[in-house]
């Protein structure tokens, strides 16, 4: 059965179980912090974890291809779209384990939908420290787990202990930080192309610290990130640090600072952030990174990797 027909087979199932929740032929530019991606064929937001397994195994049992989206930041969808369901993962519950006498450490549990400055912020208030990175990364838990995102020295493998999966198979199970074979922004699961892994929750276990001394350490963060990352519509950063270097600072020496493509442009304050000034297209976008790449490369013999996903048909 074609792919259309599987999608018209399973639109009926998800406005049953989920009500006006799922959207038609929804534009994925209203999710994304770019404002760029056309249309999914079925979007779904879900709000608890039992519902996004829900619509996960629905999509599975109807063979409909699945693709989860979380903030939308460090991904670049095609005007195309993507075709099947895309659920977009808004679980909040966040868990924070009561102290133990003698540990100078706590657990925090949070859904894979929660949003990174969100849980950082709600950490602070209860001074556990380790998670102050991420108090400006627009993303949620289930998009750190995957893509090892991280700042300021730290990262996620440095604070997860264990996550909660939905298996291929569609078991729930626990795995722990080593099973994700961490590296440099990257885990088992990003370098699986279509892994059908889905991430549900994430332990995090964090050090009890003042109040007042995390709130310190995440507003000098912020005034780093504000005075150094452009405000605007941005996928995140762009493009890996090859070794010993920085993507930014290469493309800025390859005259690039500034390039515009139609309403897509290299940012004139950091150059490895790619805004879209307005009316920008996906197809801008990525002759743009293209541009970008080609001229690293002649110039300097260094080939940038993407940090972002770029996604669609």
């Amino acid at each position: 059965m074609p792919q259309h027909e599987k999608v018209a087979a399973l639109w009926p199932v998800v406005t049953e179980r989920f009500g006006g929740k799922p959207q038609a032929n929804e534009p994925l530019a209203n999710h994304t912090t770019s404002r760029l991606g056309g249309p999914a064929d079925i979007w779904l937001p879900v709000t608890t974890v039992d519902d996004l397994v829900e619509a996960v195994t629905m999509a599975r049992q109807h063979h409909v291809s699945l693709f989860m989206l979380g903030g939308g930041a460090n991904i670049l969808i095609t005007d195309a779209g993507i075709r099947g369901l895309v659920i977009e993962n808004r679980t909040k519950t966040v868990h924070i384990e009561p102290p133990q006498s003698g540990s100078n450490n706590r657990i925090v549990t949070a859904d894979s939908g929660v949003v990174l400055p969100n849980l950082t912020r709600r950490c602070a208030r209860e001074g556990l420290s380790g998670f102050e990175w991420a108090v400006g990364v627009p993303g949620t838990i289930g998009g750190a787990v995957v893509n090892n995102a991280g700042a300021y020295g730290s990262d996620m493998a440095a604070t997860l202990v264990r996550a909660e999966l939905l298996s291929p198979e569609g078991d729930r199970v626990w795995q722990p930080v080593d099973w994700f074979a961490y590296d440099y922004r990257t885990s088992v699961l990003k370098r699986q192309a279509g892994s059908e892994w889905i991430v549900l929750r994430a332990e995090l276990r964090l050090t009890v610290a003042s109040p007042d001394e995390v709130e310190a350490r995440m507003n000098g963060f912020n005034e780093r990130r504000k005075s150094s990352q452009p405000p605007g519509a941005t996928m995140g950063s762009m493009f890996k640090n090859p070794p010993g270097d920085y993507a930014g600072r290469l493309i800025e020496a390859a005259g690039l600072k500034g390039y515009r493509v139609g309403q897509a442009q290299i940012s004139t304050v950091h150059a490895n952030f790619f805004q879209n000034l307005g009316g920008a297209t996906a197809t801008d976008m990525i002759a743009l990174i293209q541009t970008a790449q080609q001229t690293v490369a002649e110039k300097f013999n260094v080939a940038l990797e993407l940090e972002i996903e770029v996604v669609g048909e």
